[in-house]
């Protein structure tokens, strides 16, 4: 078996990438480990910038999230009793789009069914080969026999535990890790939001964010520590302490119900230099991974996309490599600037073990500064709503 392009993930990245290279006449594959069902069975973000908006309507799988989606104007900072609304719109010109990831990912598995591009689930034992030379392969196992596609090029949209970058021969590889010593529980369960945008709340007892998927299913969160089990989280006390960090008048509003999902997430920055090697490109959660603090981690993976498929669709269309070799560097200096943002927003809005009285004052000089400042709420609202490509 031959293709141009063999992708291996068939996550958000994965079939992003697929679907803007299928419009552009690019033949590709997409290979996963594991199940279509069982892909769409994973809770992940729901924040989406106005860029990755446009991608998706790039790729024509936009149109639902149009329909159903809810478009965000602001959000609000919530600390001393009261809320500090950050206005996105009239500070950028621009919205961010409230649209759950899974809905993203369904969406761009019905277009590709209906351009008829070829996806192999449950495709065992995913290797990427020969990627340094100049004549790369992916080998596949399917129903006990193994199989083998050749390929100009291999994108590694596989994840954080991926093999993509695992493949990579060491030392050929640099990577940065920040692991922070705290996590955030959070449930999902069928009840209104509290308020119709998102509310950040720093509190003397931990960070919370109240959240949404749509105007019916709400989605929250309570920095909680390391140790905390969720068996240990009823959705009484998770609701109770919800409220005890939030001001009075949304935790007076606040309709509680029963969750049907609920987790405990550990919250690390992590970035892998570079993102090329040979013909293998990472892209996504396989090269970086941000705290979920500043809704950057599936737009990180949109915008690596947006790189590579310019890249490649230069190199077929104008027989020039320019982009491809340029990709690394490009999507690492926009990486970089949402690595910092994110973890200026988690310093910003959490309660660490060892912040001691001086480093309180600090956080709460900052807070009011950045709320009572143009210029400060326009460069959080810029970064918020995502950077230029």
């Amino acid at each position: 078996m031959r293709t141009q392009v063999a992708i291996i993930g068939s996550g958000p990245a994965g079939l992003l990438l697929g679907q803007l290279l299928t419009k552009a006449g690019i033949d590709n594959i997409i290979l996963d480990r594991v199940s279509r069902d069982y892909i769409l069975g994973r809770v992940r973000a729901g924040v989406l910038e106005w860029g990755t908006v446009g991608l998706l309507d790039e790729a024509g799988a936009g149109d639902r999230m149009h329909a159903e989606g809810l478009p965000h104007d602001g959000y609000s900072l919530a600390f001393d009793g009261r809320d500090h609304r950050i206005d996105l719109f009239g500070l950028t010109g621009k919205r961010v789009m409230v649209y759950g990831q899974t809905e993203v990912t369904r969406d761009l598995m019905d277009a590709r069914d209906a351009a008829g591009a070829t996806t192999i689930y449950e495709a065992a034992n995913v290797t990427p080969h020969e990627f340094d030379g100049a004549k790369p392969y992916v080998s596949y196992e399917k129903d006990g026999v193994t199989h083998r596609i050749d390929c100009d090029f291999i994108a590694g949209c596989d994840g954080f535990h991926g093999i993509s970058r695992k493949s990579v021969p060491e030392g050929a590889i640099k990577t940065f890790e920040k692991i922070y010593p705290f996590g955030w529980l959070g449930v999902l369960a069928d009840i209104p939001p509290v308020s119709h945008e998102l509310i950040y709340a720093n509190h003397p007892r931990g960070f919370a964010l109240c959240s949404m998927r749509s105007e019916t299913r709400s989605r929250y969160y309570v920095q909680c520590t390391l140790d905390d089990k969720v068996e240990d989280w009823s959705d009484e006390r998770f609701f109770d302490e919800l409220r005890r960090r939030l001001p009075q008048h949304h935790a007076d509003a606040m309709v509680v119900g029963p969750s049907f999902e609920k987790s405990i997430a550990p919250l690390r920055s992590f970035v892998a230099e570079p993102m090329r090697f040979g013909t293998l490109f990472l892209v996504g959660d396989a090269a970086h991974i941000v705290p979920p603090t500043g809704a950057k981690g599936l737009n990180l993976a949109a915008s690596d996309v947006y790189y590579l498929f310019n890249g490649l669709r230069e190199f077929y269309a104008d027989k020039s490599r320019a982009g491809v070799d340029a990709y690394s560097a490009r999507a690492l200096s926009r990486v970089w600037k949402s690595v910092r943002f994110s973890w200026s927003m988690t310093t910003l809005m959490h309660r660490f073990p060892d912040t001691g009285d001086f480093g309180q004052k600090i956080q709460e000089a900052e807070l009011d500064y950045l709320t009572h400042s143009e210029a400060a709420s326009r460069a959080m609202a810029e970064n918020y709503v995502g950077l230029p490509y």
